[in-house]
């Protein structure tokens, strides 16, 4: 994932789903999105603070960005 601005978590620690009880669908979906070495490696390729999202890459990964 080299130097990838999303955070690093242990996915095998209890406190990593401390919260999973509760958590609606897009929480989910987002906790295995954010294990996605595939996700993270196009996510990479894209950003860019001054561009937004490609709709290349929102629709490989079925992303709806709301203002």
């Amino acid at each position: 994932m080299g130097d990838s601005t999303m955070p690093d978590f242990d996915w095998r620690a209890p406190k990593a789903y401390a919260n999973i009880h509760t958590a609606d669908r897009a929480e989910l979906a987002w906790e295995c999105l954010r294990r996605d070495t595939e996700y993270h490696d196009h996510y990479d390729a894209v950003t860019n603070p001054n561009v937004s999202a490609p709709s290349a890459f929102r629709r490989r990964w079925r992303l709806i960005f709301r203002s």
